[in-house]
């Protein structure tokens, strides 16, 4: 899979741009403030459809406009797609091939990214959100069905938690709505809990086998999801619904009382263990980062073995936080299959490494100009 155009109109600092990509490793070399987190931000935002950065989604329209666009081609098995994503007031707008998509789960996916930046290393010691967000975005992109229930769960959460406050305000309101609300996310909490299994499952395989080549067979990296529930990998999808309905139901009072739900995967974690010692608690820094970077290579391999190609991956001034242990593991996991968009304020760190000729952009104060081939 590779992106070989972009064109950005009234996103952040860029009024209008566009750039045609020949080469399987970009890089924007720039100081910093000046564009260059905005450009993978974009090709996320094109993919993903929401930012990494911010939840508001105004904030990536350029200051006076009323809107922003990303249109990108790319080329995936063989064939060339338009992608097109637009912001506005209104919400947001996408197309494949200049044909509208009425749902998230109909356009997420045709492009397939991962993204690797510095705050990406305290996937492992930040808080429980971020890790939650880290498989809602991976898992999201290669599994629709994931992406429809997740959705309609977050949707029903909100409703049944505005209920709660409802009753524990007003007495007279009935259960019976309660129980309507309880059972529609039940089914699709299920859902998402039995493909997160599934999905850890395969993503504990690469991460291990990754883990291991970095750290020379020295150590052993498992990962292990953390939920209230009694629940495993071993069970099937509707024992998963009737345990969740059943918690969820025990819970009644208790979710009253505090006005929100207290069961279910909106609250679950994941934890990291090497050589059986929990990572957050007790890992070096050092280990932390090795398991952050293994996580972000797996899923880059676990993409191709779900879509059958390599993922687009966006390093975001990334390499310059790596020691050069890790800077090689990752550059030999990319070599000659992953297309790459780096950004950074100096190629020192880069230049004997590079594994390939490169495509170089320089950025200054959101203008972007190709620098000529050495």
């Amino acid at each position: 899979m590779r992106l070989t155009k972009l064109s950005l109109l009234n996103f952040r600092n860029y009024k209008e741009l566009s750039l045609k990509f020949d080469n399987s490793l970009v890089i924007f070399l720039g100081e910093n403030a000046q564009g260059k987190t905005n450009l993978l931000e974009s090709i996320y935002v094109l993919a993903m459809t929401r930012s990494h950065r911010t939840t508001t989604d105004k904030e990536l329209i350029g200051w006076s406009d009323d809107f922003g666009r990303i249109e990108g081609d790319i080329l995936k098995h063989n064939k060339q797609l338009t992608l097109e994503m637009v912001v506005s007031n209104k919400g947001k707008k996408t197309k494949v091939n200049h044909l509208e998509k009425k749902r998230l789960s109909e356009y997420v996916g045709e492009l397939n990214v991962v993204l690797f930046a510095p705050e990406d290393l305290y996937l492992i010691k930040g808080a429980p959100q971020l890790r939650r967000r880290f498989i809602d975005m991976e898992l999201g992109q290669i599994n629709p069905h994931y992406l429809y229930h997740l959705t309609i769960y977050q949707k029903v959460l909100k409703q049944r938690n505005k209920y709660l406050k409802q009753l524990a305000s007003d007495k007279k309101n009935s259960d019976q709505y309660l129980d309507v609300l309880t059972e529609q996310l039940a089914n699709s909490g299920s859902y998402v809990l039995y493909l997160r299994y599934q999905y850890l499952i395969k993503l504990e395989k690469w991460s291990q086998e990754i883990h291991d080549g970095i750290t020379n067979g020295r150590e052993i990296l498992e990962i292990k999801y953390e939920t209230k529930l009694d629940i495993n990998s071993s069970m099937e999808r509707p024992e998963f619904e009737e345990y969740l309905l059943a918690e969820l139901k025990k819970n009644y009072n208790k979710d009253i009382f505090k006005q929100s739900t207290s069961v279910g995967p909106h609250r679950d974690d994941l934890s990291f263990y090497i050589d059986k010692n929990n990572v957050q608690n007790f890992g070096s820094q050092g280990q932390q980062r090795t398991t952050a970077l293994s996580l972000k290579l797996a899923e880059i391999e676990l993409i191709k073995e779900e879509t059958g190609e390599y993922p687009v991956l966006l390093l975001d001034d990334v390499m310059s936080e790596l020691d050069d242990d890790r800077q090689i593991h990752l550059l030999k996991t990319i070599e000659n299959k992953v297309q790459t968009f780096i950004t950074t304020t100096t190629l020192k760190h880069l230049e004997d490494r590079m594994l390939s000729q490169p495509e170089i952009y320089q950025v200054r104060n959101g203008q972007v100009e190709r620098k000529s081939d050495s």
